[in-house]
């Protein structure tokens, strides 16, 4: 799609590239410690999309899953550079398509700006949003979104 590939493979991650856009760039994630982006990849299933013509990655999102009943879709960052070419489309895809096998009961994602994107492969509001709650960690602030 687009000249683009995407991977599900973790080898294939340019992690610095990942952690400068999400503590950098992210209205979510801003400030996250590298050491910090490392253990939440090891603890998640990792996705990108990649120019291989220029040899670099375009996008990154990340699935917290149990693997059998519910996940997560977090973190989803298309490099400002690559938006307009379809990058987000075939992560959101590829990442829809890897999850899919596994037959999970719920698979959810909040986002504060991209719900057309979302709403492509299936996504929709939550019909009974009042029934989800958080426990907010240590250090949280007021951003829910992290």
């Amino acid at each position: 799609m687009n000249g683009l590939r995407f991977s599900a493979d973790p080898a294939d991650l340019d992690v610095p590239r990942v952690h400068r856009w999400l503590s950098e760039e992210s209205y979510w994630a801003r400030g996250r410690d590298r050491a910090t982006q490392d253990a939440i990849i090891a603890g998640s299933r990792n996705f990108g999309v990649y120019d291989d013509t220029i040899g670099q990655q375009l996008g990154y999102a990340r699935v917290i899953t149990d693997g059998v009943t519910f996940g997560w879709l977090a973190d989803v960052f298309v490099d400002p550079v690559a938006r307009g070419r379809g990058a987000g489309v075939a992560l959101v895809q590829g990442v829809t398509e890897a999850i899919e096998p596994l037959g999970l009961k719920r698979f959810a994602l909040f986002t504060a700006d991209a719900h057309g994107l979302y709403e492509q492969f299936g996504f929709r509001p939550l019909p009974d949003a009042a029934g989800w709650m958080m426990r907010p960690g240590p250090g949280f602030g007021a951003d829910v979104h992290d």
